[in-house]
């Protein structure tokens, strides 16, 4: 029986680990968590909430191909300021209106992969 959600793994290419710093921890937020040592000798970075309810993992993945469709979707409050912060970092934000009781957009890393953001409306 399923319980919660651990964390979400994402793609990354080689030597992309300062550029996805750049991204979820400057950009988004997160702060990066270690990775196991046997783990971190395959490269990659690993990031979640101050709180460490959510995790974000980045595996390296050779040949690298962005997902593009498939994508976390990440529950926010105060989605407009984190919309903001995203472009001021230079992130695209495209908001949708098409999910019932919801404001979202997506913007992607920096390496491509597609994120949701979404806030559910009061």
């Amino acid at each position: 029986m399923l319980v919660a959600l651990d964390h979400v793994q994402l793609a990354a290419p080689p030597s992309s680990e300062d550029r996805l710093r750049s991204f979820y921890v400057d950009a988004l937020g997160l702060v990066e968590i270690p990775k196991p040592p046997v783990l971190a000798r395959r490269g990659g970075v690993w990031f979640a909430t101050a709180d460490g309810c959510v995790q974000l993992h980045l595996g390296i993945e050779d040949p690298f191909r962005p997902a593009k469709k498939a994508h976390p979707g990440l529950r926010v409050q105060g989605i407009d300021a984190l919309a903001q912060r995203l472009a001021a970092h230079g992130a695209p934000v495209v908001w949708d209106d098409t999910l019932p009781g919801h404001r979202r957009f997506y913007s992607t890393d920096t390496v491509g992969n597609r994120l949701e953001f979404l806030e559910p409306l009061t």
